[in-house]
């Protein structure tokens, strides 16, 4: 046994010390990558002429290529193109024809040079044609109502492998280029790019052809082209030409946008130390193209649902995430726009601090929002996947244009973000900004690892953050730090242990972190020490108060007291500051889940919360009782568990009531939707009978219908409907125009408790008039309620469900419908599904959602019979 022990240290002290390394520096010959890199473009000069009847267009482009190395061979990135014709001149070679050889598996394109190519300067000329697409994938196109009929606009989404689409480019981060673009359209279109129209050029039969100034050097992902019957309104802000642009008749949506633009702009110029540098900066609302939002430099690209937002009609829900989005993407314009990483390994250096910084910015800007508390829902989804054996590092290999597509994932987003956070506390955030702004100076319109983000903080702080950051990057999972205490001699010492924090294997794990913990005492001061071993014993001055760790919530790790210090933080639960009782509930929760507390002391604490009114704990209990809803589905412990759900619940809604009053700080009005619509989901009655009421009288009078509950009203409605309820549902559905309504109204209809109902709702997955966007999500959101039945539908329509899906989407289409799932028979189906129908890259994203269905099939087996005893 001692042998096995030393034997486990052992292994573990090398592991740590094998992962305490920091990666090099940024190299470009270094970069990973599928393109050789002996040819580099410097500038592309593309002319566009899209058939927007056919879906169609042709396209012409000059490039300017550096050779660095005599080759045999130009290699870039092309795909769906038909290459018409290419040439290349230059010194030295006149002018001479290429012969094009397209990969498709690939995605290359290929000029085999008769002569080997000599170090200098040439031009490449293509001429092409490609697809507008239904999907957005490269250049697309979006069809949209409006009140005058339907109409359709182009726009593009590149990120991250679909910029070859519309031109061949090396289409990979690290090649950095200029792009200007210029294309013929009709006139009465306005059309958009980076950059400001250069010149516009009246052409026969209507049409018009504009011509945009060149970029800076950037990425080929962030090139954009949206064109259409669109409105813009504008303002300036530190000398630069703010616009917010969309379909016609929105323009009060707009205003909002256009106000928090201006204040993020001048706040993100100086924290970077760099102002924005394009002349202009627009943000563009697009009605049904993607899902969530694309970084393009100096033209932001939405779906108007996330970036507009009318004070008449939009819930304090759609105000907060408009405000986040857009922080999120205009943080982009630094980090990864001006600053890009080198390959997507390193994603989650875009998308780790956009998420984060985005929320500091949100925060900045609303206090009364209390917004950090409400990220640590973000980190718990986070750690729910870290924890299991499944997950992988944020830095993770990518091989390929497929692992590129998965990348983009909780772990990157929100491990990435949670992580900051925590750094950024130990750091201090003036050393934190120090340390941003000498790296955004030094790697200005270049590309970086993480290797050189750690070394500008590092200087910055005088702190050993590459070793730190290290063991939080490199290596998937995260700890559990174990507390105990005692007092001697009028001193309080405190032991911290850390093992890696497992919800699927109850062997230790070897891995260790250095871990900033923040250890402190309830409603006093607190400070920091970096435990780097298995375990480490701290000495606090005194005694007094009652023993807290993390005590402002920012740290990725669980926390697990010894019962003595656990009961004295548990005996004041209801007069603890909310980020202890936020801890101790998220923490409490993870325990229940790894099986190392039993459910009935989670709910015991839960009990405690009375008429609570923030709502960030609240959040930390809905999701909790979500999961036991969804694991007793079926049984008769639901009822039980749904009953008293509905009792813990209703003192706070009682205390809120279901009219805002004047004045109301804004938690009580985005409380009282979230409670509404749980008490609905939960089966209220009262609620339930309320939400019928007032649904009616809304078809009566749609202004009877305050914005502030318009959403809970219509998701309870849609829960409980039947089917008068639902065909007036599906008409307004139908009939609206507001991106935000007509998600609303099909959520609702795929909400349906009825499976009656619910067949009817996934045939609108496959229906010609549903949005593209609103008619891929149906199925995942029919099997929240009714997975047998989205499974069986998913299965049988498989093509045609795929057929709508972005390439960039499509191996987490079917993972997706089963996320809720508990059966092994179903997990075991899911893999032999993907496997059989998918390409092999598929399959991860289908093996880690099938080991999460196993997990949750392994919960409900414990916790189900703990329920029925704890609720009896």
């Amino acid at each position: 046994m001692r042998f096995r022990i030393f034997a486990m240290v052992l292994t573990s002290l090398l592991l740590h010390a094998s992962l305490a390394w920091a990666e090099a520096p940024f190299s470009f010959d270094a970069t990973p990558g599928k393109l050789p890199k002996d040819v580099v473009p410097e500038s592309y000069v593309v002319h566009l002429v899209p058939d927007l009847q056919a879906h169609t267009f042709k396209g012409e482009e000059t490039v300017q290529i550096k050779v660095r190395t005599t080759t045999s061979k130009v290699v870039l990135n092309a795909l769906n193109l038909d290459i018409a014709s290419a040439s290349l001149t230059g010194v030295g070679i006149g002018g001479q024809s290429l012969k094009p050889e397209l990969d498709a598996t690939d995605q290359t394109l290929t000029f085999s040079l008769a002569k080997p190519l000599q170090p200098g300067r040439y031009a490449l000329f293509i001429r092409y044609s490609g697809l507008i697409n239904p999907q957005p994938q490269g250049l697309f196109y979006d069809r949209y109502p409006t009140a005058s009929g339907d109409k359709n606009l182009i726009g593009t989404q590149m990120e991250p492998t679909d910029a070859r689409r519309m031109l061949p480019c090396w289409d990979e981060p690290v090649f950095r280029a200029s792009f200007q673009l210029s294309v013929d359209l009709p006139a009465n279109l306005a059309t958009f790019s980076n950059t400001p129209v250069l010149s516009r050029e009246v052409l026969p039969g209507g049409l018009q052809k504009t011509t945009f100034g060149p970029t800076p050097k950037m990425a080929s992902y962030l090139v954009v082209l949206v064109a259409g019957e669109l409105d813009r309104i504008t303002a300036m802000q530190d000398g630069i030409q703010i616009g917010v642009v969309t379909t016609e008749g929105k323009e009060a949506s707009a205003k909002y946008t256009l106000a928090i633009t201006q204040e993020l702009l001048h706040y993100y110029n100086d924290y970077f130390g760099i102002k924005f540098l394009l002349p202009k900066l627009d943000q563009i609302a697009t009605p049904g193209g993607f899902e969530g939002a694309m970084e393009n430099w100096g033209g932001i690209v939405y779906n108007d649902n996330t970036v507009l937002y009318d004070p008449l009609k939009s819930s304090t829900g759609t105000k907060q995430d408009v405000y986040l989005t857009v922080a999120h993407e205009m943080a982009h314009q630094w980090f990864g726009d001006l600053v890009t990483t080198a390959w997507w390994d390193n994603l989650w250096l875009n998308e780790g601090f956009a998420s984060w910084m985005s929320t500091k910015a949100t925060d900045h800007f609303n206090p009364d929002w209390d917004f950090w508390p409400h990220a640590n829902a973000e980190r718990e989804r986070a750690m729910a996947l870290d924890a299991r054996q499944s997950t992988h590092p944020i830095q993770q290999p990518v091989h390929n244009e497929s692992e590129a597509n998965d990348a983009f994932d909780d772990i990157t987003y929100l491990k990435g973000q949670s992580f900051l956070r925590m750094l950024e506390t130990w750091l201090g955030e003036d050393d934190f900004r120090t340390g941003i702004r000498a790296y955004m100076q030094a790697h200005r319109y270049s590309s970086t690892t993480t290797a050189d983000l750690w070394a500008a903080l590092e200087k910055a702080s005088g702190k050993p953050v590459a070793k730190l950051a290290a063991d939080w990057t490199q290596q998937p999972g995260f700890p559990i730090v174990n507390v105990d205490a005692v007092c001697e001699r009028g001193k309080r010492k405190v032991t911290l242990t850390q093992t890696q924090f497992k919800l699927d294997d109850d062997m230790p794990g070897a891995r260790l972190w250095t871990i900033p913990v923040a250890i402190g005492t309830v409603g006093g001061k607190s400070a920091y020490s970096l435990i780097s071993g298995r375990s480490k014993t701290v000495t606090m001055p005194g005694c007094d108060g009652t023993l807290v760790i993390d005590p402002d919530a920012v740290g990725y790790y669980r926390v697990e007291y010894s019962q003595p210090l656990l009961e004295a933080l548990r005996k004041d639960f209801d007069t603890l500051p909310g980020n202890v009782r936020l801890k101790l509930l998220s923490d409490s929760w993870a325990l229940v889940s790894a099986k190392r507390e039993p459910v009935s002391v989670y709910l015991d604490l839960v009990s405690n919360l009375g008429a609570e009114r923030h709502g960030a704990l609240w959040e930390r209990v809905l999701a909790p009782l979500d999961t036991l809803d969804e694991l007793a589905a079926g049984t008769p412990v639901r009822t039980a568990l749904r009953s008293n759900a509905i009792r813990l619940l209703t003192p706070t809604f009682a205390a809120l009531g279901w009219e805002p009053k004047a004045g109301e700080p804004f938690q009580d009005t985005q409380l009282r939707d979230e409670l509404l619509v749980a008490l609905g989901h939960y089966g209220d009655q009262d609620v339930i009978a309320e939400a019928r009421r007032r649904f009616a009288k809304f078809l009566i009078d749609p202004s009877s219908l305050p914005a502030t509950i318009a959403g809970p009203v219509i998701a309870i409605v849609g829960c409980h409907a039947d089917e008068p309820t639902y065909v007036a549902l599906l008409k307004l559905a139908h009939s609206a125009i507001a991106t935000e309504d007509r998600e609303r109204y099909y959520r609702a209809l795929a909400s349906a408790e009825d499976p009656a109902l619910a067949a009817k709702t996934l045939l609108l997955a496959l229906a010609s008039e549903t949005p593209v966007l609103l008619a891929n999500r149906i199925v995942e959101l029919v099997a929240e309620d009714h997975l047998d039945l989205a499974w069986t539908f998913a299965k049988a329509n498989g093509p045609a469900l795929l057929a709508n899906v972005a390439e960039f989407a499509r191996n987490g289409y079917f993972p997706g419908i089963l996320r809720a799932a508990s059966d092994e028979a179903i997990a075991s189906d899911l893999e032999a599904y993907v496997a059989a129908t998918l390409p092999p890259d598929a399959v991860t994203l289908a093996h880690r959602t099938a080991d999460s269905i196993r997990l949750r099939g392994k919960l409900k087996a414990e916790l189900l019979p703990q329920l029925a005893a704890t609720l009896k």
